[in-house]
């Protein structure tokens, strides 16, 4: 199979996670890239990061029109973030590549874990509390910075917590900061942008977003629980892979 197939079949399944479940189809665009594509760890992290922000912008449009986002409050935690952003994405570049396997393993792994857990019960949006707030979004900064993956399984059940947000609310919302995180990692990246491969990034960025499409009418039709199991599951079999690689 070409790689250009490749591309747009992993972009594809990405996007239909993204859409499905309002987070983590990013976290499988690394390993996507690393074992299907031949990319570098470092180089994985740094096009995950365009397919995310191009994939996130696309998917925060549909969502803004049908007032699916707290703008004030996704401001908040993503001006936390941005700082963290930046300075991780700058780390990142510098880590040793096993290093930079096991720990994206790892998040992987707490991304199928909490997947697997029982939904949290949503209310009403209430107050934003700016400390607690600023934290997390600092955390979440950080992580999309140091690994290259939205956070989408994090920022989603963060704002279910801090905001009382109701789900589609807090996927908008979760979009906002996962867009201006991205952004701002790379912008420190421009060593790293300068060897990806456009012939196959662009591809399976363009899949990705029209599979997010796809994926919320498949969301619809399938169930949303029984997604995320089948798609946790196999997350986890990907971290063990991940793991297996960075300790060998």
């Amino acid at each position: 199979m070409s790689a250009l197939i490749l591309a747009l079949t992993a972009g594809a399944v990405v996007g239909l996670a993204l859409g499905a479940l309002g987070g983590g189809g990013s976290v499988l665009a690394v390993p996507a890239l690393i074992y299907l594509l031949d990319f570098t760890p470092a180089a994985a992290t740094t096009a995950a990061l365009i397919i995310v922000t191009a994939t996130s912008l696309a998917a925060l449009y549909g969502h803004a029109r049908t007032g699916n986002v707290h703008w004030k409050a996704g401001a908040l935690f993503a001006a936390a973030g941005l700082l963290p952003a930046a300075a991780a994405g700058a780390l990142s570049a510098r880590l040793p590549q096993p290093v930079l396997t096991g720990a994206f393993a790892a998040v992987a792994g707490l991304a199928a874990v909490n997947m697997l857990r029982p939904g949290r019960a949503c209310g009403r949006a209430s107050g934003v509390r700016p400390a607690k707030a600023a934290g997390i979004g600092a955390g979440l900064g950080a992580l999309t910075g140091l690994l290259g993956v939205g956070g989408g399984f994090l920022t989603v059940p963060a704002l279910v917590t801090v905001l009382a947000a109701e789900m589609q609310a807090a996927v908008g919302t979760s979009l906002l900061i996962i867009s201006a995180n991205s952004l701002a990692s790379l912008a420190t990246r421009g060593a790293t942008t300068a060897g990806i491969d456009w012939a196959l990034v662009g591809p399976f960025t363009g899949a990705a977003i029209l599979g997010a499409r796809d994926g919320r009418r498949l969301a619809a039709k399938a169930g949303g629980t029984r997604l995320r199991r089948t798609f946790a599951l196999a997350l986890l079999a990907v971290a063990a892979l991940m793991l297996i690689d960075a300790l060998t």
